[in-house]
C-alpha cells in the first residue's frame, strides 16, 4: 500500500484528489491543511515553514507527496508578494528537499499564469516563461525550486480551476441571484478546467514514472465572457451577461490575455486526453 500525503487539502484541487484517491485501495492517504480538521482527520501543516515540512515527512515517511497548497489571491498577492513567495515559492523547495531525502515522488501544481498571455496559439510546456503578475512570478519560483531539488517531480500547469470551494462559477452564480447587473471580460481567453479533471491526470501520472512539467487543462477555449453565458445557460438563469474590455475591469494584478495551454506532454508521451471544457463543466455542475 503506498502511502500519500496530500498538503493543501481543503482547496479545491486537494478536495479532488482526496475524492477521487480515497476510494482506492492501494493508497493510504495522510490529509494536511494550514487549517487543521479533527474531525475529517486533516492535519496542520504550513508548508513555509521548513522543519514543520520535514518532520511531518520524516514521520509519515511517504511514497508520493501531492502538493496542492498555494496563495492562490492573485490580486492580494501584489501587495503580499513576500507572503506569496513563502507559499507558492519556498514551500515547494522544501517538499522537494524532503521528497528527494526520503525517496518520494512529489506532484506539484502550478499555474497557466508563469506565460505572459502575449501569445496566439497554446502553450506547450517548453515555451519560454515570463509572468507578468506577483502569483506568476512565486509560481515560477516554486517550479524552479522543485526541478532544482528532486528528481521525481511531476508538475502540473492547471488553468481557471473551479471546484468545491470559492470559485468563478459560484461568483457568478451569487451575482445571478442577487440580481445585480454581471459585467464580464471577453477579451481574456483560456480553458476553464474542473478539480476533478485535475485529480484524474494525478491519478494517472503517479502510476507511471515519466516525471517532468505537464500542462493539465480541459480541451478547448473561451473567454470569461463565454463561460459565464455558459454557467447562466446551464443554471437555467435567465440573466444578462455584459462582455466588457479587461480596460474597463482594472485589477491590481495583470492577467495573461491569452493563457490557453496545449497538454502536449499528456497527449505524446500517454495519449491521455482530458474532457472538453464544455463536458467538464456539465459534469462538474450534475
Amino acid at each position: 500500500m503506498k502511502r500519500i500525503l496530500i498538503t493543501g487539502v481543503s482547496g479545491q484541487v486537494g478536495q479532488a484528489v482526496y475524492r477521487l484517491l480515497s476510494s482506492n485501495d492501494e493508497y493510504k492517504l495522510y490529509l494536511t491543511s494550514r487549517t487543521p480538521n479533527i474531525e475529517y482527520n486533516i492535519e496542520e501543516l504550513d508548508i513555509s515553514h521548513e522543519r514543520a515540512v520535514g518532520t511531518i515527512i520524516d514521520r509519515v515517511k511517504p511514497d508520493i507527496i501531492i502538493n496542492c497548497a498555494a496563495y492562490t489571491a492573485v490580486d492580494l498577492c501584489e501587495s503580499e508578494e513576500d507572503k506569496a513567495y513563502k507559499i507558492n515559492a519556498l514551500g515547494p523547495k522544501y517538499l522537494a528537499m524532503a521528497a528527494e531525502r526520503t525517496g518520494a515522488v512529489l506532484v506539484h501544481l502550478s499555474s497557466d499564469y508563469v506565460f505572459d498571455g502575449k501569445g496566439s496559439k497554446p502553450y506547450i510546456e517548453s515555451d519560454s516563461t515570463n509572468p507578468v503578475s506577483a502569483y506568476g512570478r512565486t509560481k515560477l519560483a516554486g517550479e524552479n525550486f522543485v526541478q532544482e531539488n528532486c528528481n521525481k517531480y511531476f508538475i502540473l500547469r492547471p488553468a481557471w480551476v473551479y471546484g468545491q470551494g470559492k470559485n468563478f462559477v459560484k461568483t457568478m452564480l451569487s451575482l445571478a441571484e442577487a440580481g445585480k447587473d454581471i459585467r464580464v471580460v471577453c477579451d481574456q481567453i483560456g480553458t476553464p478546467t474542473s478539480a476533478i479533471e485535475i485529480a484524474r491526470v494525478i491519478s494517472f501520472l503517479i502510476k507511471t514514472e515519466s516525471y517532468g512539467i505537464y500542462h493539465s487543462t480541459c480541451e478547448g477555449s473561451c473567454s470569461w465572457y463565454d463561460f459565464s453565458v455558459e454557467i447562466m445557460k446551464t443554471a437555467h438563469k435567465d440573466v444578462k451577461v455584459e462582455p466588457i474590455k479587461t480596460s474597463e475591469y482594472p485589477t491590481p494584478a495583470k492577467r495573461p490575455m491569452y493563457s490557453v495551454l496545449d497538454n502536449k506532454a499528456l497527449r505524446e508521451r500517454h495519449n491521455y486526453l482530458m474532457k472538453d471544457w464544455k463536458e467538464a463543466f456539465k459534469e462538474y455542475w450534475e
